[in-house]
C-alpha cells in the first residue's frame, strides 16, 4: 500500500470502529416481527396465506387471534370458538372463508353435541345461506323421510334433518332429546328439501360446508402493505399493528406521531441515530475510496506496463497487429480498465464472427453520445440512436462500467446473439473491443416501441393493439423462445419490455445479457436468481435452479399483460393484486375471469374475442404454476396459441388445452371451460431485476 495512504485509512478504521461502537444494535437488523410476518402459511397445495390468518410459521402476533390455522397433513384446519373447522377454501379479496364442521365430516353422529356458534362480531353469513337443524334420539317421527341412523348412548335412535322450509310445520311431531343446528351453503337446501333426499345428501352437504364472511380490519392492512409494512395484530390494544422494516407502528410505516402540532419525543431521540448512521456511512466511504485508489494505482501500472509491451510488440513483430485482430473465442478473466489508445481494433476484426467497431466510429455515429439521442437509460447503459458511416441506423448500447461483471455479460450477449438466427430475435451488427475506453454494444434499430409501451406506457391510449395483433404478439414471442430453447438457451430476463416491434408490430426479442447455455443432457443450471421482480419463476428463486420452464413462467407473465393491458407489478394496486401473476391466478380460479382482461378488446361484446382471450387466460393459468413440471414447454405454448389463432382447428385445442383437475384447477365457465433491452423508438424501461441478493434497474 501507498506509505501515504496507509496512516490515513488507519485513521479512518478507527472513526469506523468507535462510531459502529456506539450504534443501537436495532439498525444492525430488520425487526424481528417484520421478519416474521413476511412469512406465509402454508399446507399442501392450499393457497398461501398471510394476514389475517396465522399459524405454521407465522407467529400469533401475525394475524387476527380468531384466524389460527394448522396443518394436518394436507388437511387445513382453523380454530374459531375453541372448535376445530376444516377449511376447504379462502378468497382473500372478497374476505371470504368457506369451512365445514371436521366433528361432522366423516359421521353424521358427533360425540359431542353443540350448535355452531361464532363470533357474529368478526364473521357473518352469506346472503342465502341458512341452518340445517339435526335432530337426534327421537321417539315420534316422519317417517322414512328426512331420516338418518345415529347411535346415541349405545341404542340405535331416530334422528332426522330439517331446513328452514320444514321445521315449523314439523317440529310438533318430533320429541327429541339432542338438537344442533349446523349453517349450510344456499345453493345446497335444494338438495334436502325433496321427499326423496338421503343419508347421503346429507352427507354431501355438511361436506359442502358453509361461507363466512369475516371483518378483520383488513383496509387499513391493505394501508399498510401498501406503505411497505407488514400486518399483525397488537393484543394489548386488539386493533391492527403495522410491523415495518425497522419497528412496528399503528398504521403506516415511517408515518411520525404528532400532538398539538410538536413533534413527537420519538422524532427527537432519533438524531443521534442519525447523527451516528451519518459518520458511519463517511467513514465507510472515505475507507472505500482509499482502497479502491490504491487498487486503481496499481491497476494503472499493470495496464501502463501491458500497453508498453504491446506498443513493443506492434513496433517489433510485423504481424503483431493482425494477431490483436483475429477472432476471440474468450474474454480475459482479468480485466485492468485499459485506457483508449490507437491500438483499439477497427473494422477488420471480429469477436464470435461480428464486427469489432472503433470507439471513435461510434462516437461519430452517435454525435459523441449527445444526450438528445438517447433511447433509454437502464440498469446495465445508456442506448443512442446512431447512423455508422456506411448508412445503417443502428442502436447503441454503451454500459456503464468496464469491470468483470459488465464484460462477462458483454461477452454473454455477444457470444449467443452470434450462434442464432431468428426473424423474431434482434439481430447484432457488433461492438467494441474489450480494451476499448468502453464497452459497446451496437443492434439493429427497432423503430416501433416495446410491448410493454403498448400495453401500459406511453403508447398505451394509441389503440393499435387489437387482439389479433396481440395474439399474433404472443405467437412470435413464443415461437423466438421455443427457438432458444431448442438451440439450448435460456433467456432469462423474458418481459414485455424486451419484446420490441417494428412498423409492422413483427416481434424481435432483445436483451440477452442475462441468457445462459444449458448444457446438453442437464436438467438445470444452478445459478443465483436474476430477472426482473414479477417475472421470475418462484421454483427458480426458491431452488436456485433455473430451466427452461423459467422462461415459460416469465412468459406467461407477459401473456396476462397481453389480455389485460396492465404491468407485472403495481403497487397502486390491492395488496393481493400487486403481483399481476398472483392476481391472474385468483381471477381464473374464482371464475371471474372478465374482471382481467381489457374490456377494450371486446371481451363482453364480440364471442369470438371472449373465446380465444379465456383460451389464453387458461393456458397463462398453465405458465404460472409454482411447479416447473406443471407447466407446458413453450413448443406447446406455440402449438396451443396457434390452435387459438385458427379455431377452426378443434381436435389440436381440446388436445393441448386439456387441463387435469387434480394438477391445476380448471378455468370453468367461459366457452365451455373454464438487450437493446429495448431497441426502441424510446427505449425506456422503468422495471428492477433481481440480481443476486440485490435489487437493481435493470434495461
Amino acid at each position: 500500500m501507498h506509505p501515504y495512504i496507509f496512516p490515513s485509512s488507519f485513521l479512518f478504521l478507527v472513526i469506523l470502529i468507535f462510531t459502529l461502537g456506539h450504534l443501537p444494535t436495532s439498525l444492525c437488523q430488520v425487526d424481528s416481527q417484520y421478519e416474521a410476518c413476511n412469512k406465509r402459511f402454508r399446507c399442501s397445495n392450499f393457497p398461501i396465506l398471510d394476514y389475517p390468518f396465522w399459524g405454521g410459521d407465522r407467529p400469533a402476533y401475525c394475524g387476527h387471534p380468531d384466524f389460527q390455522l394448522s396443518c394436518q397433513g394436507n388437511v387445513t384446519f382453523i380454530n374459531m370458538t375453541s372448535r376445530q373447522y376444516r377449511v376447504l377454501g379462502v378468497d382473500a379479496r372478497s374476505q371470504l372463508i368457506t369451512v365445514a364442521r371436521e366433528d361432522l365430516w366423516n359421521s353424521t353422529c358427533p360425540s359431542v353435541f353443540y350448535n355452531t356458534d361464532l363470533d357474529y362480531r368478526i364473521f357473518e353469513h352469506p346472503s342465502g345461506d341458512q341452518n340445517l337443524t339435526l335432530l337426534y334420539d327421537c321417539n315420534t317421527g316422519l317417517g322414512q323421510q328426512y331420516k338418518f341412523a345415529c347411535e346415541v348412548n349405545g341404542t340405535s335412535r331416530d334422528s332426522y334433518f330439517l331446513t328452514r322450509a320444514l321445521l315449523a310445520p314439523n317440529l310438533p311431531l318430533l320429541s327429541c332429546s339432542q338438537t344442533i343446528r349446523v349453517p349450510i351453503n344456499g345453493t345446497s337446501v335444494q338438495s334436502l328439501t325433496s321427499p326423496t333426499s338421503t343419508e347421503d345428501d346429507l352427507k354431501e352437504v355438511l361436506k359442502a360446508g358453509f361461507g363466512l364472511n369475516w371483518d378483520a380490519n383488513d383496509d387499513d392492512c391493505n394501508a399498510c402493505a401498501r406503505s411497505g409494512g407488514r400486518c399483525g395484530f397488537n393484543s394489548s390494544t386488539s386493533s391492527l399493528a403495522c410491523y415495518c422494516i425497522d419497528r412496528p407502528y399503528p398504521s403506516l410505516c415511517n408515518v411520525t406521531a404528532s400532538t398539538n402540532g410538536k413533534q413527537s419525543k420519538s422524532s427527537s431521540k432519533t438524531l443521534p441515530i442519525v447523527l451516528s448512521v451519518v459518520g458511519a456511512i463517511v467513514a465507510i466511504i472515505a475507507i472505500g475510496w482509499s482502497v479502491f485508489f490504491c487498487r486503481q494505482r496499481r491497476k494503472q501500472r499493470i495496464a501502463q506496463s501491458a500497453t508498453l509491451i504491446e506498443i513493443k510488440d506492434l513496433q517489433t513483430t510485423p504481424s503483431a497487429k493482425s494477431l490483436t485482430t483475429t477472432t476471440s473465442t474468450h474474454f480475459t478473466k482479468s480485466i485492468p480498465s485499459y485506457p483508449s489508445s490507437g491500438f483499439e481494433s477497427g473494422k477488420g476484426s471480429t469477436y464470435f464472427g461480428v464486427q469489432v467497431f472503433n470507439y471513435r466510429e461510434l462516437e461519430e455515429a452517435t454525435d459523441n453520445f449527445n444526450p438528445s439521442r438517447e433511447l433509454g437509460d437502464g440498469g446495465f447503459g445508456t442506448v443512442y440512436y446512431g447512423t455508422l458511416q456506411d448508412g445503417r441506423v443502428v442502436a447503441v448500447k454503451r454500459l456503464y462500467e468496464n469491470n468483470f461483471k459488465r464484460v462477462e455479460q458483454f461477452m454473454n450477449e455477444v457470444e449467443i446473439l452470434t450462434k442464432l438466427n431468428h426473424k423474431n430475435l434482434v439481430k447484432l451488427y457488433g461492438c467494441t473491443s474489450k480494451r476499448s475506453r468502453d464497452l459497446i454494444l451496437v443492434y439493429e434499430y427497432i423503430p416501433n416501441g416495446t410491448v410493454a409501451d403498448h400495453l401500459h406506457g406511453k403508447q398505451a391510449n394509441s389503440g393499435l393493439l387489437s387482439w389479433s395483433v396481440r395474439l399474433k404478439i404472443a405467437i412470435e414471442t413464443a415461437e423466438a423462445l421455443a427457438y432458444l430453447h431448442v438451440s439450448g438457451i435460456i433467456h432469462r430476463d423474458v418481459k414485455s419490455n424486451n419484446i420490441l416491434l417494428d412498423n409492422s408490430f413483427c416481434v424481435k426479442v432483445a436483451d440477452f445479457g442475462l441468457s445462459r447455455l444449458n448444457p446438453n443432457n442437464a436438467t438445470h443450471v444452478s445459478t443465483a436468481p436474476q430477472g426482473t421482480p414479477g417475472y421470475v419463476d418462484p421454483e427458480y428463486y426458491k431452488l436456485f435452479q433455473l430451466t427452461d420452464k423459467s422462461d415459460v413462467y416469465s412468459f406467461g407473465v407477459v401473456l396476462v399483460e397481453l389480455i389485460s393491458s396492465l404491468p407485472a407489478l403495481d403497487t397502486s394496486r390491492d395488496r393481493f393484486d400487486i403481483n399481476l401473476a398472483s392476481m391472474a391466478i385468483s381471477k381464473i380460479q374464482n371464475q371471474t375471469i372478465n374482471e382481467l382482461i381489457d374490456r377494450r378488446l371486446g371481451f363482453e361484446s364480440n364471442t369470438s374475442v371472449e373465446k380465444m382471450t379465456t383460451l389464453v387466460a387458461e393456458l397463462a393459468f398453465r405458465c404460472l404454476q409454482e411447479e416447473k413440471d406443471l407447466r407446458p414447454t413453450m413448443q406447446e405454448v406455440v402449438e396451443t396459441l396457434k390452435g387459438i389463432q385458427y379455431e377452426d382447428s378443434d381436435v389440436q385445442k381440446t388436445g393441448v388445452l386439456d387441463i387435469v383437475a387434480e394438477e391445476v384447477a380448471p378455468l370453468k365457465g367461459k366457452g365451455g371451460s373454464f438487450s437493446p433491452d429495448s431497441v426502441a423508438d424510446k427505449w425506456i424501461s422503468n422495471s428492477t431485476s433481481i440480481h443476486s441478493e440485490e435489487i437493481m434497474v435493470t434495461y
